[in-house]
């Protein structure tokens, strides 16, 4: 009795293994930048279903590039954010629209005050299902939209990205006055306001 009850202790620790295994690789990553990342880690933070958001560059040439690297320009990196989701909570398109609604898709090589193609804003799909979704929502965006500029926000298939600096993840809560400042003086809320109304992201 006592090996039958260690043999089924061992069979339910083991299929709880196999069961979280199978929880991770459910995961899936959405990848977007919209300017400045410290701006673009807080409104996703805040959805259910996401699991992660980390700050990064990608879209470039440069193997593990430096904030000072791609902030001085010349890498090809964007700043952008990297976001490991649960479909089973939340779906991409809910990604795309918090996306829209905190960017300015109408300027090309910039965001707000910051200026460069390191600031451009783009969506790095992952996959057929991803780069199909996004085509459609700028499709819809530009159907729709209620202000009268382009829209010339990127989508272009994902590369590999690489992870900011520590003191840059989660920027908004590690400095929160700061980052307040930040976004004031660069004219984000305003100008979100601006194209979105009530919708406008924070």
């Amino acid at each position: 009795m006592k090996m039958l009850i260690i043999a089924l202790a061992g069979l339910s620790v083991m299929l709880m293994a196999v069961t979280t295994v199978m929880a991770v690789t459910d995961l899936e990553k959405a990848t977007f930048a919209g300017g400045c990342f410290w701006c673009m880690e807080h409104p996703f933070d805040e959805i259910p279903g996401v699991v992660s958001v980390t700050s990064g560059y990608t879209g470039g040439q440069k193997m593990n590039p430096t904030y000072q690297e791609v902030s001085a320009g010349g890498t090809g990196h964007a700043e952008a954010v990297q976001i490991v989701y649960d479909p089973a909570k939340v779906t991409y398109e809910k990604l795309l629209n918090v996306f829209w609604h905190n960017i300015d898709p109408t300027t090309r090589d910039r965001q707000f005050c910051d200026s460069g193609h390191q600031y451009r804003s783009a969506i790095f799909y992952h996959n057929e299902e991803q780069h199909r979704l996004a085509l459609q929502s700028k499709a819809l965006l530009e159907k729709d939209k209620t202000f009268k500029e382009a829209v010339v926000t990127e989508i272009v298939q994902a590369t590999e990205f690489y992870p900011a600096e520590d003191y840059h993840q989660h920027y908004y809560k590690k400095n929160p006055i700061r980052y307040k400042f930040y976004r004031t003086t660069c004219g984000r809320d305003r100008r979100l306001k601006e194209l979105w109304g009530g919708e406008a992201g924070h």
